[in-house]
């Protein structure tokens, strides 16, 4: 009975969740797609053909169990779908909103390859999450029996999160550190609300403090509170702290006024959506209204900055980006929801500087072609001569990507090793770096990544932490 509700693939075509039209998504910050009904998640489910080998598990940076909660989904079995969706994932709610899964699990999806159309598998992930918590069928944090041990975590973004759950309910004391406001890291101020709305982040924040997790917001280590210091409170500790610091531009005229880091014209935008007061957001700074806005960048943060631009009422919004389409590292999906709403791309383009002088009035564009590839196999961009032009712009967004801040230096642990990226350098597999006691996951780890990386590096953190706690006192105190 149960496969005769699966392999539904050649009968059934692939349908993504409604879309709301461009014209009215572009003028708020809610999101894009419209919930599944329980019908049609059980029919885009029923579409999977429970293959021996599932890619879609294999490219999951979770593995995923996918196969067998779309297959659950399919028979109306939607509480166990849940359950078993969340036994590998900390917070499926969120990675079915914002994972690239054209890159991941349905980019690599059998029946997508065989030309059929991926089964939506991000969208189920999302109905059912959100589902559960509609039904109260997500569980509280409750430990079969408390421990003595302490865990410092600092960084409250994915990575911090989910292993403050898996130690949490595992009975250990957590304690979490983070600079901002708020937890959650870019889930909280760097992805906007038309991808990720606010209260699905909050909640989870909301079921780890009511779990027992402590949270010390507003907490800057090295200036507030010492490193040691946390250390000496606490039996373990976790850098989770990300990456910030956004990647420079050597160019003429780059710091003019006008020339904003994506990052900070994001936070600034997600501030106002939780009603902060943003002084530079309010005299026009880190707001687009009224503006001719250049994005310079393809990434996924590139998408986020163009989007909201729109969405602030922008006069025009371009992306500059040195390679063409098909190279470009951003998901395809978002360009698309992009183009949708009115932002133009300009492909084979780079900037050589910025003109205006104090205050930018725009970009001086290269044209770019691609040539030969290049160790990674990647056709590098070359200049073509001669083809420069100036694109007017009044706000340049530059998201170019990020770095790891020096942490050994601004928290005042020389001995923590680094590698010549400047990322913490921690072992592979439990994440452990050469303090003792000391462990590392995330993005500060492996350089500027995917939320779900984050996810799986720290629930691994959580398990190596776990492990380590549990040898003899003398060992743990060493």
């Amino acid at each position: 009975m149960a496969q005769q509700k699966m392999l539904q693939f050649v009968s059934t075509a692939k349908e993504m969740p409604e879309k709301r039209p461009p014209s009215l998504r572009a003028q708020d910050f809610h999101e894009i797609y419209r919930d599944y009904a329980a019908d049609k998640a059980a029919e885009q489910a029923g579409r999977c053909s429970q293959c021996g080998v599932p890619y879609c598990q294999t490219h999951c940076p979770l593995h995923n169990n996918i196969p067998d909660w779309l297959r659950l989904t399919a028979e109306g079995r939607l509480e166990e779908a849940y359950e078993l969706s969340q036994a590998t994932n900390t917070f499926p709610e969120i990675c079915g909103r914002i994972c690239p899964q054209d890159r991941l699990c349905e980019g690599n999806c059998v029946i997508e390859q065989s030309g059929h159309g991926t089964v939506t598998i991000g969208s189920v992930e999302k109905y059912l999450t959100d589902l559960a918590w509609e039904n109260g069928w997500v569980k509280a944090i409750k430990p079969r029996a408390e421990r003595t041990e302490s865990v410092g975590i600092i960084g409250a973004g994915p990575g911090g999160l989910a292993a403050a759950d898996v130690l949490r309910r595992a009975g250990v004391q957590v304690t979490v550190y983070d600079r901002y406001d708020r937890a959650g890291g870019l889930l909280t101020y760097g992805i906007p609300g038309f991808k990720l709305e606010k209260p699905v982040v909050m909640q989870r924040i909301e079921q780890l403090e009511a779990g027992g997790v402590q949270f010390v917001l507003n907490c800057r280590v090295g200036e507030d509170l010492s490193f040691d210091a946390i250390r000496g409170q606490h039996d373990a500790v976790l850098i989770a702290t990300g990456v910030y610091k956004a990647r420079d531009m050597a160019a003429p005229g780059v710091g003019a006024q006008g020339i904003v880091p994506a990052l900070d014209f994001l936070t600034a935008s997600n501030r106002k959506s939780f009603g902060d007061d943003v002084p530079a957001f309010d005299d026009g700074a880190l707001n687009a209204a009224g503006k001719r806005v250049v994005v310079i960048g393809g990434g996924d943060t590139a998408m986020d900055c163009v989007r909201t631009a729109i969405r602030q009422g922008a006069l025009s919004v371009k992306c500059l980006y040195r390679r063409d389409r098909a190279n470009m590292p951003g998901s395809q999906r978002e360009v698309a929801n992009a183009e949708e709403e009115g932002v133009e791309f300009v492909w084979l383009s780079a900037p050589k500087g910025f003109t205006g002088g104090d205050v930018v009035d725009g970009v001086m564009v290269q044209k770019m072609r691609l040539g030969a590839p290049d160790a990674s196999g990647r056709q590098v961009p070359e200049v073509i001569e001669g083809a420069d032009y100036v694109e007017p712009a009044d706000l340049v967004l530059m998201a170019l990507g990020f770095e790891p801040e020096a942490i050994p230096t601004l928290w005042g642990v020389p001995e923590l090793a680094v590698t010549r990226w400047g990322t913490i350098k921690a072992d592979f597999r439990t994440h452990a770096t050469n303090l003792p006691g000391v462990y590392a996951a995330g993005d500060i780890v492996r350089g500027a990544s995917l939320v779900v990386w984050a996810i799986r590096d720290g629930r691994e953190a959580a398990d190596a932490m776990l492990a380590y706690l549990a040898q003899p006192a003398v060992v743990a105190a060493e």
